[in-house]
């Protein structure tokens, strides 16, 4: 009997979102339309033809710097050295935006981070 590798879909980038204690929450952010930036981000998922997933997350833990988002590579990102990178404060449409272009050019290990969202880049919390 002749085996056959097993082969497995190469993933796509992919953002998580947190929408755990303080993320997304009105009442630490009012003037953001949070429900309204999760239905933009599984837009443009669904828009991508699979080039993008997006999903949520209970609290990540930088509730001081809320809204978190993760920009996780896609296999050829990661293969080409790209590391999760976590984006705080992801509070308006320009941070969208921002992120949208750049997982939509490829996103981390395959494009560069816009100027203006380095800025909001933070590092992982330690567990």
């Amino acid at each position: 009997m002749t085996r056959v590798p097993i082969r497995y879909g190469a993933r796509p980038c992919s953002l998580v979102v947190c929408r755990g204690c303080c993320c997304g929450d009105a009442r630490k952010n009012p003037g953001t339309d949070h429900a309204g930036q999760l239905a933009r981000l599984r837009e443009a998922a669904a828009a991508s033809g699979g080039r993008l997933a997006v999903r949520t997350s209970d609290c990540l833990g930088p509730c001081a710097q809320a809204n978190i988002v993760v920009v996780q590579p896609s296999t050829e990102g990661r293969r080409r050295g790209g590391r999760a990178a976590w984006v705080a404060f992801a509070l308006d449409e320009d941070a969208l935006d921002d992120i949208l272009a750049w997982t939509a050019a490829g996103g981390p290990g395959i494009a560069p981070v816009p100027a203006t969202l380095a800025l909001q880049m933070i590092d992982p919390p330690k567990n």
